[in-house]
């Protein structure tokens, strides 16, 4: 059996924005539980495509999409992502598997270096792109809540810089790393923050926190309230289902954490309780390809 990539969207699109300072926001339905999630769709948004234009970089054209550096690169890995060929029509990684979390608020897949924001009470989800923990400084996981909420926000340099800087207070300005907002986290030093260095995003260049772009998490500041969860995993591949087919998205495994995707995979929908037919050939093809797209692997009997 032949699979093809669905490059339509599966769900009702809300808005998709294409320009700074707008989020990609969706309308969403999930179940109860999600032993029901095979029922629902969880694929989001609609592939896009860009003509790439003198000069631009895979920064330049990330950031005006809603994307990180990584999505592009992933997706791209043979091309120069500092000096793409002009006029290429490129393909945008602009659709997205929700990630499968009981009664979710804010989810951070750090693999995946997205964050969704699940608006329950409008049937909506947000989704950002993020900029995570570099190695030694990996952005842990678990169970959190927002607890702080600061605008312009003073930086206490860590211990662990202390050798590297005579700072040990960073004032509000333009040499902040985190940015004009800061959304503190019940892990206490950790935060979702904006970024004095916009082009972080999509890579590792933290000590744990979460990086939005300015024009990102200031939207995201206003809406957030105290106490709300946030769930932070760690999954290079993404099970989720539309129309009764079953999709797979894999990224990166960053930190080097997951040693047998496939059987990740096995794990996931056996836990679902569904009977399920899956090209295994497709599969691994997706796992090798680790483009960040959704793929068709199979469908459920």
């Amino acid at each position: 059996m032949n699979y093809i990539r669905i490059l339509c969207c599966a769900i009702i699109l809300i808005s998709v924005s294409l320009a700074e300072g707008e989020a990609f926001t969706f309308r969403y339905n999930l179940p109860p539980t999600l032993k029901d999630i095979h029922r629902f769709n969880t694929l989001v948004g609609s592939i896009s495509y860009h003509q790439v234009r003198p000069k631009e970089t895979f920064l330049d054209i990330a950031r005006n999409y809603g994307l990180g550096f990584n999505e592009l690169e992933d997706l791209y890995p043979g091309m120069d992502p500092w000096i793409p060929p002009p006029n290429t029509e490129i393909l945008l990684p602009t659709q997205w598997l929700l990630p499968l979390v009981e009664d979710p608020e804010i989810v951070i897949n750090v693999a995946e270096m997205r964050l969704y924001y699940f608006r329950k009470e409008k049937g909506l989800v947000e989704t950002y792109p993020i900029g995570i923990g570099d190695i030694g400084y990996e952005t842990p996981v678990g169970s959190y809540k927002v607890v702080q909420k600061r605008k312009n926000p003073y930086w206490y340099v860590p211990k662990s810089l202390w050798n590297e800087t005579t700072e040990r207070v960073v004032p509000p300005g333009p040499d902040n790393p985190l940015g004009e907002y800061w959304l503190g986290l019940s892990l206490e030093a950790y935060g979702i923050h904006g970024t004095n260095f916009p082009w972080a995003i999509g890579r590792l260049v933290t000590l744990g926190c979460i990086r939005l772009y300015p024009e990102h998490i200031k939207l995201l500041y206003e809406k957030v309230a105290l106490g709300t969860k946030v769930k932070m995993i760690y999954e290079p591949l993404k099970v989720g289902f539309s129309r009764g087919m079953i999709f797979v998205e894999v990224h990166s495994d960053r930190y080097s954490k997951k040693k047998d995707l496939k059987g990740e995979f096995f794990s996931k929908v056996k836990n679902l309780g569904i009977n399920y037919y899956v090209d295994e050939a497709e599969l691994l093809k997706v796992i090798y390809a680790h483009d960040g797209v959704p793929h068709m692997v199979g469908y459920i009997k």
